[in-house]
């Protein structure tokens, strides 16, 4: 049981570790959005795409080990940690509660950070449509389906200058 015991704490550390420079990610994305670096907050995406697998494979070896420890404990799967941690020894609850405890905290403060992001970027694009509207009135936006397949759109042409006099 041990051996379980020491891969899911092991295990916990390690998801704590990607959810942290995931959340470093997204702070750094959200500095360069407020400071106007473009090429910086596409790089972003791309690292914060790659983060989000690391953290994927961090938590499917995390729940891995949960249920091996479980299944050392003779316990149903799936079991949850408020299952696991009173069947634990004592002197290893308060450590396993506490990786859980912050695990939850940063996963809650990337989930507000990915909201935030979110918002930020999308009022970049709406600021930047108000402008190409404001530059060529009668371009229409692009507009998707309810199935994301683009939305024909037959306009007629248009000058996109007239000269004045």
């Amino acid at each position: 049981m041990i051996p379980h015991l020491d891969n899911l704490i092991e295990a916990l550390r390690d998801e704590l570790k990607q959810y942290g420079e995931m959340l470093a990610l997204l702070d750094q994305q959200q500095e360069f959005v407020l400071s106007h670096a473009v090429d910086e907050v596409l790089s972003t995406v791309s690292a914060v795409n790659q983060q989000s697998g690391a953290v994927q494979a961090a938590r499917r070896h995390r729940e891995q080990c949960q249920q091996a420890l479980a299944a050392a404990f003779q316990q149903p799967r799936p079991a949850a940690f408020a299952e696991i941690i009173p069947l634990l020894p004592e002197d290893y609850r308060p450590l396993v509660q506490a990786l859980v405890d912050e695990n939850n905290e940063l996963l809650l403060r990337i989930q507000r950070r990915v909201r935030q992001n979110h918002l930020l970027l999308s009022r970049c694009l709406d600021l930047m449509q108000r402008f190409m509207n404001s530059l060529f009135p009668g371009l229409r936006p692009t507009l998707y389906t309810g199935t994301g397949s683009l939305l024909s759109a037959n306009l007629p042409p248009t000058a996109r200058y007239e000269a004045v006099g």
